[in-house]
């Protein structure tokens, strides 16, 4: 999807995504001592702005005006610790003024390619000892899990992620495939209490040398 599409689904409701983090970002970096950081392809800034509220120096960056706004709306309703810096740029040709404690890029689904330029801008912006930490949806969740999307080309695996990064120096945090609950819509189970499916994440945690 263009930028223009991705304008046109955050017009069409009040939230494309949950006012609260991602779970593995919450899981992963709520321990994480505040610094400066980056929010990669941050839509409507949940993670940025949960970022912020722990007293982080945040860079929100998307490419869909739409998206932006949605979080300046999010953030002047609930205002965090730390104003939350807002940047309406393709992921893909941004880069840092200054070099970052923290990267995070969650559910940026892009081909190989692209894929690529956007996880090597990202680590490229850190500092010596600084996180880059990525959730994406897997390939394996094309046949094997539920939702996300159904174009092969735009999944990937932590493999793909770290082949990326290949000629780079730092140390694996963790690097695998996860399983994410979601629950099934009332709609497909014909009674309020749906039983949850499995959908699986590519999950990648590196610090970098």
């Amino acid at each position: 999807m263009d930028a223009h599409s991705w304008d046109e689904r955050y017009a069409a409701s009040e939230l494309v995504w949950s006012a609260t983090p991602n779970r593995f970002v919450a899981g992963a970096l709520a321990d994480l001592p505040p610094g400066r950081a980056v929010d990669l392809a941050a839509g409507e800034g949940r993670n940025a702005l949960w970022l912020a509220s722990l007293g982080w120096e945040v860079t929100a960056v998307d490419f869909s005006a739409a998206g932006i706004e949605k979080g300046r709306e999010l953030e002047s309703g609930r205002p965090p610790e730390r104003p939350v810096r807002w940047v309406c740029a393709d992921v893909l040709t941004w880069s840092a003024d200054e070099p970052v404690d923290l990267v995070v890029v969650a559910y940026l689904q892009l081909r190989s390619e692209q894929r690529r330029e956007a996880v090597r801008r990202g680590f490229a912006a850190l500092r010596p000892g600084g996180t880059f930490f990525l959730v994406a949806h897997d390939t394996t969740n094309l046949t094997e899990g539920t939702g996300g999307p159904q174009d092969a080309s735009v999944l990937m695996t932590a493999d793909d992620v770290l082949g990326d990064l290949a000629d780079q120096a730092f140390r694996t945090v963790r690097a695998e495939r996860v399983a994410r609950e979601v629950p099934a819509a009332p709609a497909e189970t014909g009674h309020g209490d749906a039983p949850s499916a499995t959908a699986w994440d590519c999950l990648v945690h590196l610090v970098r040398d």
